[in-house]
């Protein structure tokens, strides 16, 4: 990402179509040949792993850190490779065209995936699926074993699993794993299945000059196939429950902090195997993506630690985390490192010094460049670093129309005014901002797809510190019947990108 560049942000599971959510088909290929006719060369999307409806189907809170997402597999790709029929893939009813209903989708895709897997294993396994299994066993096997054992107790946490299958006695797993065969294997056809759909995808973007940007949050959920696996690389009680867990201190926004519950690495044990879970984690996800955003990057630099079980985070203390052992360790496997720091809040000098020294990418945006007089702000245009990535808003951010119709104060509007020059109408604002990041001196500038659509805050994707009611939103169907892509693909020319 080292030349000038462009490109959207829009999860996989905003796309539009007939399924209730987006996934890896028709739509998918649709909007990859938007992307190459508004002359864009990245397509950065949320992390892909299987999500929990317990965690209302969050991508940063996944049950595993290596598999992919059963909801994002493609019903039209299901029938065209011979695992279903037309007739089965018909809704019974419509769904929404404008957002998630993850609980009815969950409950259509179980009943797709259930189908293709019993006409599956009626016809018999194939080699591809034989050698998919085999290539993928250090990280397959367990996740199918953690799923099925999961779908045997749907109302507990591992840890609160038959002492044997928590603590992963052999001879319990080898019998589980004999008496439920199916289950497992069901759930090894399934990342089968998501491989080949992603493969294409990969191959499509390939073909179209298209680069993926992934995503992967941090820390692990504890009720994960991951921390099940390796208990040894998080920070357990011999009861394997969380003794430590992750959060941030108290600060401007909170007076008490915020507690997130993510167990928390053993760097000790890491440092001792090479890091050796990390390489296999990245390696992943450049099975997935081109580049990878790494959320919370900070803590690979230091991080809060909070006594598991406490309400608040203000008794919490920094700890150093190996972080140039690991970075170092990384780029001998991976010679150009391909992570962005998602670098946003309070960064201590010692995470910039982090960034700087092996020239890591992070994130200005900005919504946030009117925060403060612009005349020092980070996030102002006369401001941003040639090595970054800079973006009209984020995932978490209210859609920019919407912040300047709601959000933006009096005195960021002033100040917003003041670095114009005018007084911009709403209808205008998006377009405004999509400019400023492409005029940017950045390498890269990232866009929204609310912002191109030019969205209000009805269109926000998430609200950080709330539980319920997020990731649901989905684009428009006619988004491409516009003239959108070409204004894009102008801005790209003018601002050489």
């Amino acid at each position: 990402m080292k030349t000038r560049g462009s490109g959207i942000l829009l999860h996989i599971t905003c796309l539009p179509g007939r399924y209730g959510i987006g996934d890896l088909g028709p739509e998918a290929y649709r909007f990859i040949d938007f992307l190459q006719t508004a002359g864009q060369r990245y397509w950065q999307i949320l992390p892909v792993h299987p999500t929990d409806i317990r965690y209302d189907n969050s991508p940063y809170h996944a049950i595993s850190a290596f598999a992919g997402n059963p909801l994002l597999l493609s019903p039209e790709l299901l029938v065209e490779d011979g695992y279903l029929d037309q007739s089965d893939i018909e809704p019974i009813s419509a769904f929404s065209d404008e957002h998630v209903d993850f609980a009815s989708v969950i409950a259509y895709k179980e009943r797709l995936c259930d189908i293709a897997y019993n006409r599956f294993a009626y016809f018999g396994s194939d080699s591809k699926f034989s050698e998919f299994c085999t290539d993928q066993a250090w990280w397959l096997d367990d996740y199918a074993l953690f799923v099925a054992i999961r779908k045997q107790y749907p109302d507990s946490l591992w840890s609160e699993w038959p002492v044997e299958l928590k603590n992963r006695d052999q001879k319990a797993l080898i019998t589980f794993q004999k008496s439920h065969a199916s289950v497992i294997e069901r759930e090894q056809f399934l990342q089968y299945i998501f491989s080949m759909q992603w493969e294409a995808l990969r191959a499509r973007c390939k073909k179209a000059g298209i680069r993926i940007i992934g995503d992967i949050p941090i820390y692990l959920d504890y009720d994960s196939a991951d921390v099940w696996t390796f208990p040894h690389l998080f920070q357990l009680d011999d009861e394997r429950k969380p003794r430590v867990v992750s959060g941030v201190p108290p600060d401007y926004f909170s007076a008490t902090g915020q507690v997130w519950n993510n167990p928390l690495y053993d760097w000790n044990v890491f440092k001792e195997t090479g890091f050796s879970w990390w390489i296999q984690r990245l390696r992943r996800e450049c099975v997935l993506a081109d580049y990878i955003r790494i959320d919370h990057f900070r803590g690979l630099v230091g991080f809060w630690e909070i006594k598991a079980g406490s309400e608040t985070a203000i008794d919490g203390r920094w700890v150093n985390a190996p972080v140039w052992d690991l970075i170092r360790t990384l780029i001998k496997e991976f010679p150009c490192l391909p992570i962005i720091a998602e670098d946003l809040g309070i960064i201590t000098p010692d995470v910039r010094e982090i960034m700087r020294e092996f020239d890591i990418p992070g994130m200005k945006v900005l919504v946030f460049a009117f925060s403060s007089p612009t005349g020092d702000n980070p996030y102002i245009l006369h401001n941003i670093p040639k090595n970054c990535i800079v973006y009209t808003g984020t995932h978490d951010n209210t859609p920019v129309r919407g912040w300047y119709d709601q959000d933006a104060t009096p005195a960021e509007k002033e100040r917003l005014f003041a670095y114009l020059g005018r007084k911009p109408e709403s209808h205008e604002i998006s377009d405004i901002f999509i400019r400023l990041a492409m005029m940017s001196g950045a390498n890269t500038a990232i866009i929204p797809m609310q912002d191109i659509l030019g969205c209000d805050h009805t269109a926000r994707m998430n609200i950080p510190g709330t539980k319920e009611g997020n990731w649901r939103w989905r684009l428009n169907n006619d988004y491409h019947e516009s003239d959108r892509a070409q204004k894009l693909r102008e801005y790209t020319v003018i601002y050489g990108r």
